[in-house]
């Protein structure tokens, strides 16, 4: 016995040391250029058909092909991709969304350029390089790993590194060059992945498709580490290695004996599923490429070309029909992908494991081997088996609700690889399965009738979620999730339906690929395949139904009319360029026409011309509009130099405010003079430190409110707390009397809570009206006619209107914010910096504004830099320092600013020194 354990823990050091090289490159990688590198199974792979090339194929000694493939090839594609792929998308910005999908991109063009080569077949001649035993294996995981930590603690070159993990914007500024670290993480992360490849290859399968699944399934052992830690990754690599290879030693019977099995000989895939989705997630921000520009509907000629490619297989025989029988079924799967990914704005890597279910459970239903349920005709099986995998998208959608950008990346990537091991992979499930096609519908021609008609109702499912209220509140919380969440949209439900909606339409796609192939093949279903699906999707435009059938013809058409590999190559190699193109070839090439367009200048008729000059007459008559106020105008609103009442607060004329009315309709807000929210004891702590200690704070209808104080005083943590970013640790939040604190963000709009944000959140790719509609279809009031009101107060209901948000100037970006914020009706309205970009008019035409919402009822909160803005705006200041309110009462009392010529107190600073920060 005590033998047995020994060999045993022997095998599992083995396969923890290769499991360990393989997390030591990823996190090296990562910690150097914060790219989660899912290339780098592919590579391994490269590397590992490389060395057999070189001595199997072309004779050259062991030696020297090792030393060539994991000296010079493995770091030049290193340096190659830091040079060509991602060094570009850092000068762009760095956004971790496009270094993600190029990622993705490499690993599926390294793929495919295998498969040119070498073929899809399977190897089992690699050379060995180290003996399987493990003590070689650990004597270089060991000596890989301390040369790391020597370089990383004991040099110059690894203090940069350092400073570029912490903050790589940062270390640029103070000289540290992070093109050369990053080159270097990148060459080391690919000798890493080499050497990983040549020293697997001779124990497992080495072909294009199944090692670097098999390398990548470790990925679990770099998101342990949380992407940073080298010792971590090592002892976590060995314990998984270990215990995979004691399981072996455990023999069950009955219903357990499979399921051990497939834990055992998986148990990598596990802890990469708890990893992914117990462990706290990697990295926060937006994870897809967006659109810059509010997207071109398709011309209607496109779509007439389409029908006819798509009617033109009807006339086909033969191979050429039964092949194109698999292209519209493939556009079921990837308009799945556009629903998710490009409607949603939330990354799937895991929707080839929903097809692959939706093929499973008809193949089960049809066969009358699904539990509990008879035995079905196959359109009905079709359709049951869509309406059980539906609900199984929270497999993906639950983890989105939490996580964001790689963290969830990794989270729809283990969940496809999990069902890819844990239901296809097992022959329980899937021995012994056929799937014929429906009655009457079993030629090769009746079926692809057959599918056309359900390729046009999963069409017109997917054109339904991008119109009418559903499509804005999706692409709000694609363009900006907190700016969606502020404007009313339930954000964690709203991903939910995404995922479930996705996940029916790829089990859709799924049945139907399954029922055209008449059988269930779990290797059209394989997690590559599903990063294929992805990234043909994105880089033919995520958001383009157009796109996915043009992406699933491609995908069928080159694997079948040219050498496999091909189709891969070509998407691998156009995600590589996805930086080049975020919106899709199609938007780049309409792009491109539109700049070469040439622009003629059209002179106006007689009669055009006297026209224009009595409106340009009439235009001069009337008051000037907000945005662009008069130069008199301006003087007589800008803060501190209007009367003011003996306590300190503005005097509003009272002729404004008829000009000047709510977008929202009659309703009162609050009564005048009674706090509608109130905050009591709000305390936040940061490991230590007091952001907020025991803040209270009232916020009355019909007054406006005003927050300053220095730096880290306080008022942004104030300021999340109200507006349900941010959760206090101790105080209460009440809103007309109900208890909101533990209330989010989306719950208090529609309660009364309007916000904006210091930093733009705008829709970008909706119109300007699509915008102020969001607010209006998800706020506190649902009012349809709220939507004019709003864009008439902001001076937006011109041609701006139907503009999209993308490249408008600041000014007008502030404008649209606030109008959707007002559309909603709200009682509380919070504004943070609203003065933030914006010229002396704009700022003079927005303090009208303001008090004109004041004067309607509404309960406001301003947090500003400006004290000019405040001194002439609010009725009560309350300035904080260290967490706490220090001074409050009227404007003029507190700020110490007696109504004068320039608005500013003798002896005071101007706006911004006091209230920075």
């Amino acid at each position: 016995m005590a033998s047995l354990t020994y060999d045993l823990t022997l095998a599992g050091l083995s396969v923890g040391a290769a499991a360990a090289l393989t997390g030591i490159g990823l996190v090296v990688t990562h910690r150097a250029t914060g790219v989660l590198n899912f290339a780098h199974g592919a590579i391994a792979m490269v590397c590992a058909f490389l060395l057999r090339q070189l001595t199997v194929e072309w004779h050259w000694p062991l030696g020297l092909a090792a030393a060539f493939t994991l000296l010079v090839v493995a770091p030049g594609i290193g340096l190659a991709l830091e040079r060509l792929v991602f060094r570009p998308l850092s000068v762009l910005g760095g956004d971790p969304a496009r270094s993600l999908v190029a990622s993705i991109g490499v690993f599926v063009l390294l793929v495919g350029g295998a498969v040119l080569v070498w073929g899809p077949g399977a190897r089992a001649d690699a050379p060995t390089l180290v003996a399987a035993e493990p003590w070689g294996l650990l004597a270089v995981v060991l000596a890989v790993a301390a040369g790391v930590t020597a370089v990383t603690r004991g040099t110059g070159f690894g203090r940069d590194s350092r400073a570029v993990v912490d903050d790589r914007a940062l270390a640029a500024l103070n000289g540290v060059d992070t093109n050369r670290v990053a080159a270097a993480g990148w060459a080391f992360g690919a000798f890493t992945a080499g050497l990983t490849g040549v020293l697997l290859a001779p124990y497992v399968r080495l072909d294009p498709y199944g090692m670097p699944l098999l390398v990548m399934e470790v990925l679990a052992v770099a998101v342990a580490a949380r992407m940073r830690s080298l010792t971590v990754a090592v002892v976590v690599a060995l314990g998984i290695g270990v215990a995979q290879s004691q399981l072996t030693r455990l023999h069950p019977t009955g219903w357990r004996e499979p399921l051990l099995q497939a834990v055992g000989t998986n148990l990598f895939v596990v802890a990469l599923l708890v990893a992914a989705l117990v462990l706290p997630g990697i990295g926060t921000r937006d994870a897809l490429p967006r659109t810059a520009t509010a997207r071109v509907a398709t011309p209607p000629g496109a779509w007439i070309v389409a029908a006819v490619l798509f009617l033109i297989p009807l006339g086909f025989a033969g191979s050429d029909l039964h092949t194109s029988v698999q292209v519209p079924a493939l556009g079921v799967i990837l308009l799945s992908l556009v629903v998710v990914t490009g409607r949603g704005g939330q990354i799937s890597l895991g929707q080839a494991a929903y097809a692959g279910l939706g093929a499973l459970f008809t193949a089960l239903l049809a066969a009358g081997r699904f539990p509990g349920l008879p035995a079905l005709p196959e359109l009905a099986a079709l359709a049951v088996a869509v309406l059980l995998v539906a609900p199984l998208g929270l497999l993906t959608g639950w983890p989105a609700v939490r996580r964001h950008g790689l963290a969830l990346a990794v989270a729809t990537f283990a969940v496809g690889v999990g069902v890819s091991r844990f239901v296809f992979a097992q022959p329980y499930a899937t021995s012994g399965l056929a799937l014929g096609r429906p009655a009457g519908f079993e030629d090769d021609r009746a079926y692809y009738a057959l599918e056309l008609v359900l390729l046009a109702g999963a069409l017109l499912a997917a054109h339904g979620l991008r119109r009418g209220r559903t499509g804005r509140a999706l692409a709000a919380m694609r363009d900006h999730e907190e700016g969606a969440s502020a404007a009313g949209v339930r954000v964690p439900a709203l991903k939910v339906t995404a995922f479930v909606a996705g996940a029916a339409l790829a089990a859709l796609g799924g049945g139907m690929l399954g029922m055209g192939l008449r059988a269930f093949d779990p290797g059209a279903y394989d997690p590559v395949r599903g990063l294929l699906w992805f990234a043909a999707v994105v880089v033919l435009g995520a958001d383009s139904v157009l796109g996915a059938l043009v992406a699933a013809a491609l995908l069928v058409g080159l694997d079948e009319g040219a050498r496999g590999g091909v189709a891969a190559a070509l998407i691998g190699l156009l995600a590589v360029l996805v930086g080049r193109f975020p919106g899709g070839p199609y938007e780049s090439l309409r792009r491109a026409a539109a700049g070469l367009r040439p622009v003629r200048d059209v002179a106006p008729t007689p009669l055009g011309a006297a026209v224009g000059r009595r409106l340009r007459a009439a235009g001069a008559a009337t008051p000037a509009p907000v945005g662009a106020a008069s130069a008199a105008g301006a003087t007589a609103l800008r803060p501190g130099t209007g009367p003011r009442t003996a306590e300190g607060a503005p005097v509003r004329p009272s002729g404004e405010r008829p000009v000047l009315r709510a977008p929202g309709p009659r309703v009162r807000r609050g009564v005048p003079g009674h706090p509608v929210l109130r905050a009591r004891g709000l305390t936040v702590s940061y490991g230590g430190f007091t952001a907020l200690d025991g803040v209270d704070l009232d916020l009355t209808a019909g007054r406006i409110t005003a927050v300053v104080g220095p730096n880290g005083a306080g008022k942004s943590t104030l300021f999340h707390c109200l507006a349900g970013t941010l959760r206090p640790d101790a105080g209460r939040i009440a809103v007309g009397g109900r208890d909101v604190t533990r209330l989010p963000a989306h719950a208090r709009t529609r309660l009364g809570v309007a916000r904006t944000f210091q930093r733009l959140a705008v829709f970008p790719t909706l119109t300007v009206a699509e915008n102020v509609r969001v607010g209006a279809e998800q706020g506190h009031v649902v009012d349809p006619a709220a939507v004019e009101r709003a864009l008439r107060l902001l001076r937006l209901d011109g041609a701006v209107r139907a503009r999209p948000a993308a490249g408008l100037p600041t000014g007008t970006l502030r404008r649209v914010e606030l109008a959707r914020a007002l559309a909603g009706s709200p009682r509380v309205l919070l504004l943070d910096e609203p003065a933030a970009g914006l010229d002396t008019d704009e700022v003079a035409a927005l303090a009208r504004v303001l008090g004109a919402l004041a004067a309607d009822g509404t309960a406001l909160l301003v947090v500003e830099h400006d004290l000019d803005l405040v001194a002439g705006l609010a009725d009560t200041v309350h300035v904080m320092t260290a967490g706490r309110i220090v001074s409050s009462g009227p404007a003029g009392e507190v700020l110490g600013r007696p109504a004068g010529p320039g608005g500013a107190a003798p002896g005071r600073p101007g706006a911004g020194t006091a209230a920075g920060g």
